[in-house]
This record gives C-alpha cells, sequence and structure tokens, in this order.
C-alpha cells in the first residue's frame, strides 16, 4: 500500500516577519506553500491570547483585498498549536527592503496605490489593526504587487476619527522613510508626508478619500471648479443653439435674394 503524504512538511520560522505576540512560519500543506501564524509559546497557555488569535481569525476570514493577504484556515498544526493559516507570500518586506537600500521607484508608487487601497478597504469593513509600518508590507517576487500581512484582530461597529487619523500618521511615517530612499521624487509628496504626521490631529488629511487626492495632485475643489466651468459653457450653448433656432426663419427669409431689400431696406 503506498504511504499517506505527509500533511505538513518544510516549516520554517520567518523572524523578520514575527509580531509582537505571533510567530510566523512558511510550510507546505499537502505539498502547496503556505504560511502559518500562532503565539507565541509565552502566550500559548494564556486564554486571553488564545481568544485574541480566535478575534483576529473571525476578523480577518472574510476579508477580500488583492493587497491584503489572504486567510485560508485555522488549525492544530503538530508542534506549533493552532495557527491561522493564510496564503503565502513570496518577496521583501519593506523593512528589508530600506534596510538594504533596495528601494525603488516601484515601490514608492505602490505605496501610494495599493496600500492605500488597502488601507480604505480595511476602514471600509471598520476592521482593528496593528499600526502600518514596513515590517508589515511585503512586496512580492518580480512584479512587486504590495500585500499587508497584519491587517487586523477585530472589528467595531464603526471607527472613530483617530483611528482613521492613526492610519494617515503612520502612513506618513512609512511614505517618509520610502522617500529618503528615492531622491528624485516627486516633491509634492514631501508636503503630503509632513501633513500626514502634523503634530495637530486637525490639521492631517482627513480620510483617505482625501489623501488619495493628494497623492494623485488633485483636490475636490479643482474637480468642482472644472465642473462649474463645464455646467458654464454647456448652458451657454444652450442658450445659443435656443436663440439660433428661434432666429432661424427670419435668418433664412433674408438669405433669399428677392427679400433682401425688404430686411434691411436696400
Amino acid at each position: 500500500m503506498e504511504k499517506t503524504k505527509e500533511k505538513w512538511t518544510e516549516l520554517e520560522l520567518l523572524p523578520e516577519w514575527d509580531e509582537e505576540f505571533y510567530d510566523v512560519y512558511t510550510a507546505k500543506k499537502h505539498g502547496k506553500w503556505v504560511m502559518l501564524k500562532t503565539l507565541k509559546p509565552a502566550y500559548k497557555a494564556d486564554g486571553r491570547f488564545k481568544a485574541m488569535i480566535e478575534n483576529e481569525f473571525d476578523a480577518r476570514y472574510n476579508l477580500a483585498h488583492p493587497n491584503i493577504v489572504m486567510i485560508n484556515d485555522f488549525e492544530e498544526v503538530p508542534g506549533l498549536g493552532l495557527c491561522i493559516i493564510t496564503d503565502d507570500v513570496y518577496g521583501k518586506s519593506l523593512r528589508k527592503l530600506l534596510d538594504e537600500d533596495a528601494v525603488e521607484h516601484i515601490h514608492l508608487e505602490r505605496l501610494c496605490t495599493q496600500l492605500v487601497d488597502a488601507l480604505d478597504y480595511i476602514q471600509r469593513n471598520h476592521v482593528v489593526h496593528s499600526p502600518i509600518r514596513p515590517e508589515v508590507i511585503i512586496y512580492t517576487e518580480n512584479i512587486n504587487n504590495l500585500k499587508l500581512i497584519d491587517v487586523g484582530f477585530d472589528q467595531k461597529e464603526y471607527l472613530t476619527p483617530a483611528d482613521v487619523e492613526e492610519d494617515i500618521c503612520n502612513f506618513g511615517r512609512v511614505l517618509k522613510a520610502v522617500l529618503a530612499k528615492v531622491p528624485d521624487h516627486p516633491s509634492y509628496y514631501d508636503k503630503i508626508a509632513e501633513r500626514c504626521m502634523a503634530e495637530d490631529p486637525k490639521s492631517r488629511y482627513h480620510s483617505i478619500h482625501e489623501l488619495r487626492m493628494a497623492l494623485a495632485h488633485r483636490s475636490d475643489n479643482k474637480i468642482y471648479a472644472a465642473i462649474i466651468v463645464f455646467l458654464i459653457i454647456v448652458a451657454a450653448l444652450l442658450v445659443w443653439f435656443n436663440l439660433y433656432e428661434s432666429s432661424e426663419p427670419v435668418f433664412r427669409t433674408c438669405l433669399n435674394i428677392d427679400n433682401y431689400i425688404a430686411c434691411y431696406g436696400h
């Protein structure tokens, strides 16, 4: 009889991806690469931390976004205990890229688009999460897609303005670190990073939408002005068209040579 294939193989600890309470592993499950997130040994026997990892699974299981690492399962793994099982992410963390001076324009571009998209999704789903930092931002190998590996441990009925402002502040810190490694970046990015980190929260961007508009070098005021100008032009064209329609019979009559004198007197 053929020997049954072992379920879990090639478990390897990933120290650089460790979190405060969790160890992170890469492994094969039935021959397929996955990642495992489990409580550090010091916390495994504590019921409070067991409840914490269960809450994280519940909060993240139904999330689905291309820039967030998806959860597949929650089960007991021999030698590790209860583990959250996620898709495998093969690439480098932003922390490693920063430390190796390997940050490029593509990483900055993805930070300002894909990370902002992920934050918007997290906030719309009211997910409570650890601060966004370089260690939890992964760029996949070859195509450098951005993935968040630590996106929440609970859900609220709603997020407070303080929750939103904290995300924006942490985004500013990450952006500033990346800008320091990409010297020929758009100059207005520096002002955006500083505003994100403003000491007075009231001076920061108040929403992800406002941040997104700033990164695109646009503002709602400019868009509203463009809409108003467009509407004025359309209204002027409609007025002109209506005047033309009302005067067209007279105009056509005067074009007739026999009626020219009748119209203009000579």
